[in-house]
């Protein structure tokens, strides 16, 4: 069931994602060569808590850490380790806040140090497909609108797009209804866009192939081929003309 969620719970979402983005501000200080993911997990750790909230996704259906991880040709749900990031690296960093009660649900993938062209270019087309996808969020729309302006956007580039993972509804729970697939046409329901809709919009793009597989460890979710994997996503509230986008940090 799709919740709407009224203005006391909006408020309680909104100021869960003010800390998510306060995480991120202070992992960003920090992501350079030689730091670990194990690192950054603390400091994501440190910062929510800190902040009076929790991490929502540590323990999370078994879930051994604060935030996902994901370097290089890792998807989504990578666990954090203590191998060092290199120059050149990138690493998705996803995480959840819960705050009072009140679930919020972004990711960033950031780069290490000095990246390669082709590099940048995924990490930018991914991100500008985010923003092209919250601009189709608004009430009357459908949520295949969503999948369709990724799709649009992303398909010119020869990237590819996975169709395994999707966004979701987000903020009295984790997860919540509606699905919403990255791409399009995609099969199952697609209802409409209400206003009081908050939403976790989330592309996950390859730079080749879409085809995914889970490793050994029951949660690390990488590219089939090795290429590298970009990863950007935003809690986003459906107003009255169109998106508020709850974890923007203003760029």
């Amino acid at each position: 069931m799709i919740t709407i969620k009224n203005k006391m719970q909006q408020d309680g979402i909104r100021y869960s994602a003010n800390l998510l983005m306060e995480t991120f501000v202070r992992i960003e200080e920090q992501i350079s060569s030689g730091i670990t993911t194990l690192d950054i997990d603390r400091i994501a750790a440190d910062t929510i808590k800190g902040g009076g909230g929790m991490p929502a996704f540590l323990g999370y259906g078994g879930f051994p850490s604060s935030v996902c991880t994901s370097v290089n040709h890792q998807v989504i749900h990578g666990i954090p380790n203590s191998e060092p990031l290199s120059d050149g690296d990138i690493v998705g960093c996803d995480i959840g806040v819960v705050l009072d009660g009140f679930y919020s649900d972004a990711c960033i993938t950031f780069g290490v140090g000095v990246l390669s062209e082709s590099t940048r270019k995924l990490l930018e087309v991914t991100k500008q497909s985010l923003g092209t996808a919250i601009k189709a969020c608004k009430p009357g729309g459908r949520v295949k609108d969503i999948g369709r302006a990724i799709n649009e956007f992303v398909e010119p580039h020869g990237y590819g797009i996975v169709y395994s993972y999707c966004g979701h509804g987000v903020g009295i729970s984790l997860h919540e209804e509606p699905q919403i697939p990255n791409y399009y046409p995609s099969r199952g329901s697609n209802p409409r866009l209400r206003q009081g809709m908050v939403l976790a919009v989330e592309p996950m793009i390859t730079a080749g192939a879409p085809d995914v597989e889970i490793l050994e460890d029951g949660w690390t979710v990488v590219t089939v081929d090795g290429s590298l994997s970009a990863h950007f996503e935003h809690s986003i509230l459906i107003t009255e003309t169109g998106a508020e986008i709850l974890t923007s940090r203003g760029d």
